[in-house]
């Protein structure tokens, strides 16, 4: 019998009390559960109205089609339509996902664009209002200010507030009270220079010449990879990296954890500096910008100002000794002197003598004397109270890359394409000069803090002991350029030179010191 729904045999067959109909179980449940009636008869019906037939096995008869070569034909054919058909259905499926994935990926980056933009927006605002703190710390000269009171208009007002006669920016310059600070800086430190011994726990030479790599570290990006400058806070053991790829890293040398990276630059960073005994860093960068970082107490880092004053690419930017005030040089041939505290700057300084830009600048010890290095291969030395250029150092080849002056005052080292000169500041004279390489610049050259040694980094390393004037500066040890670049861009002394730490255009920072001292100051 077939069942009175299906009019297939069933496979488990049960039949009602009520009509005694035959149904297939699983069919007739089912329908219960739907509508509680028989399908027949349209009476009410439960389950428990339903009784399970036990019967033999039943093998359903094979249909007519497949027992032929046609009907098996047919069959397969069905069979691949379904497939085709199915295929064609995952087809779709996956072509409305990636749909979905494109447009999903557009509206992030549509999303990122807008979070550029208003960060861009951000930045330009806090400038702003930078600059108008500054107006209203350091006014600007009384006849100014009358004049522009007398105007109806709020914008001509406030533009002839900022320019001057001859349309450029007004600054307030360097007053008495900041030139009698500089002084007494000035003195302070000499008399302590004069009493000033080698510190007992300087590494002596033979350490130095044992000195190896212990550890390499890549703090930067690899699609635009290069350390190009770094900085020690000895304080703490901090190093401070800037990069090609636009970021500055702050990394922790005893435990090698990066504490910070600071974005902002749209450019690579040129120069990085610790202002000491403060949490603030200054970075300087090719997009004009020079940046002051603070510190905060969760470890990570706020742009406090965005100083905006050259119209060229920031090369160099060295600090002074008060810790007070700061210097950048740039390649549009001026240098500004500014207030930390502030970020206000108080004198931009160019010579319309020469069209030259800066490509590297620091500050003699004593803080009255600051040296730069040009882009047509000359030293100048300038007094930072009159802002005069007081000496000019001629010889080089090629742009100034890096200059360095001495613990004791006397020695000036410069680096350039043709090696390091070292210049005597009393008799303004070239008393040496190193060539280590032919075919490449002289990247970095850098004194140790006691005065003691002097470090140059290119196409490899090497350690000269400092001597006097007469007697020979020997080389203590070469080091090869382990990053494989040939450049080896950034060199800088621990304190009391217990370690060296390079930069290089591979993106690694790597520590030189004694084997087995990768630990703190005193391992």
């Amino acid at each position: 019998m077939n069942c009175s729904i299906s009019g297939d045999v069933p496979e488990e067959p049960v039949v009602s009390k009520k009509s005694g109909l035959l149904y297939e179980r699983r069919l007739i449940e089912r329908h219960i559960t739907d509508y509680g009636k028989c399908p027949v008869t349209g009476e009410p019906l439960t389950m428990d109205d339903i009784v399970p037939i036990k019967t033999g096995k039943i093998v359903k008869p094979k249909p007519l089609h497949s027992a032929s070569i046609p009907g098996l034909l047919g069959m397969f054919q069905n069979e691949w339509d379904s497939l085709m058909l199915s295929n064609f259905a995952l087809e779709q499926q996956l072509h409305t996902a990636r749909q979905e994935l494109s447009h999903a990926l557009y509206q992030h980056d549509a999303a990122c664009r807008v979070i550029a933009r208003l960060k861009k927006e951000r930045d330009e605002s806090r400038a702003l209002l930078a600059q108008a703190e500054r107006q209203i710390s350091f006014p600007v000269s009384t006849a100014v200010t009358a004049n522009a009171s007398s105007l109806s208009n709020g914008k001509r007002a406030a533009e002839d507030e900022e320019l001057g006669s001859g349309g450029k920016k007004l600054r307030p310059g360097i007053s008495a009270n900041i030139i009698s600070e500089l002084t007494d800086c000035n003195a302070a430190l000499s008399q302590q220079r004069k009493r000033r011994q080698i510190p007992q726990t300087l590494a002596p030479v033979d350490a130095l010449e044992r000195y190896t790599q212990i550890s390499s570290h890549p703090l930067h990006k690899t699609n635009k990879p290069g350390i190009i400058s770094l900085d020690i806070l000895y304080s703490k053991d901090i190093i401070a990296t800037g990069g090609v790829d636009t970021t500055a890293v702050i990394f922790d040398r005893p435990s090698g954890q990066v504490l910070s990276t600071l974005t902002g630059h749209s450019k690579k960073v040129t120069s990085v500096k610790f202002v000491t005994q403060t949490d603030l860093i200054l970075t300087g960068s090719a997009d004009k910008t020079v940046r002051v970082w603070q510190g905060s107490e969760d470890g990570n880092f706020d742009c406090r100002h965005i100083l905006k004053d050259h119209t060229a690419e920031v090369q160099a930017v060295t600090v002074h000794a008060t810790n007070n005030y700061f210097v950048t040089a740039s390649l549009d041939n001026t240098w500004c002197l500014y207030d930390l505290s502030s970020g206000l700057c108080l004198t931009q300084v160019s010579d319309a003598s020469e069209n030259e830009g800066y490509t590297s600048a620091a500050f003699h010890p004593d803080g009255l004397i600051l040296g730069t290095g040009t882009s047509q291969a000359r030293v100048k030395i300038w007094d930072v109270k009159s802002q005069a250029n007081v000496a000019k150092f001629d010889g080089h080849a090629g742009p100034v890359t890096a200059i360095s002056f001495s613990e004791n005052g006397y020695f000036l080292a410069t680096a350039a394409h043709d090696g390091v000169k070292l210049w005597d500041l009393r008799k303004l004279k070239n008393f040496r000069s190193f060539e280590p390489y032919s075919d490449a610049p002289t990247n970095s050259v850098e004194f140790d803090h006691s005065g003691s040694y002097l470090a140059i980094a290119g196409s490899d390393i090497r350690v000269y002991q400092v001597a006097s004037v007469k007697a020979e500066w020997s080389c203590i040890k070469t080091w090869p350029d382990l990053s494989g670049t040939g450049k080896c861009t950034s060199i800088k002394f621990g304190p009391d030179a217990k370690y060296m730490a390079v930069g290089s255009m591979d993106r690694n920072l790597r520590i030189f010191a004694l084997p087995g001292d990768e630990g703190g100051l005193d391992s």
